[in-house]
C-alpha cells in the first residue's frame, strides 16, 4: 500500500544516496547492480528533467490506456512554418504540463524552428518545483 507525504518539503530531501528518486532514461543497465537491476536517478530534479523530456517527446495517444498524455509537436514538423506556429507549441507546453506536472512552474520557453529544411523543432524549458522558486532548471529537446 502507498503511502501519502505529507511533509511540507518532499521535494527538497535528496540526502539518502541509498534511496533511488526514478528510472533513469533512455533506460538502461544499472553498471554495478548494487541498486537495482536498470540505472535511476538519485534527485528529484534529475527525474522531473526525464518526466519532463519524455512529455515534450511523447505524442498524444502513443501511451496505451492514457490517450490524452503527450503533446501534438510532431504535427508542425512537415507543416508550413509561420509566425504563430512558436505560439501555438508554447500554448500546447503550457495547458500540457498545467495538466500532467502540476507541480512544475515554467519560467521560460525557447522554440526554435530555424532548421526548416531538415524538419527540427528545437524546444528548451526553463522550470522551477513550485515547492522549490528559487533554483532554476533547464531542459532541451530536439524532435525530428
Amino acid at each position: 500500500m502507498a503511502i501519502l507525504d505529507n511533509r511540507d518539503n518532499q521535494f527538497i530531501e535528496d540526502n539518502d544516496s541509498r534511496i533511488s528518486v526514478g528510472l533513469d532514461f533512455p533506460i538502461s543497465i544499472h553498471p554495478n547492480n548494487r541498486r537495482g537491476y536498470f540505472a535511476t536517478t538519485d534527485t528529484t530534479i534529475d527525474s522531473v528533467k526525464n518526466d519532463i523530456r519524455l512529455l515534450l517527446m511523447t505524442q498524444k495517444g502513443e501511451r496505451l490506456m492514457q490517450p490524452l498524455l503527450g503533446m501534438d509537436i510532431r504535427r508542425f514538423l512537415f507543416e508550413q512554418i509561420t509566425d504563430d506556429t512558436a505560439i501555438e507549441i508554447e500554448n500546447d507546453i503550457v495547458d500540457t504540463f498545467e495538466t500532467w506536472l502540476p507541480f512544475v512552474q515554467l519560467q521560460d520557453i525557447n522554440v526554435d524552428l530555424g532548421d526548416q529544411d531538415r524538419n527540427k523543432i528545437k524546444i528548451n524549458v526553463t522550470f522551477n518545483l513550485r515547492n522549490v522558486p528559487t533554483e532554476l532548471q533547464s531542459v532541451g529537446v530536439v524532435l525530428e
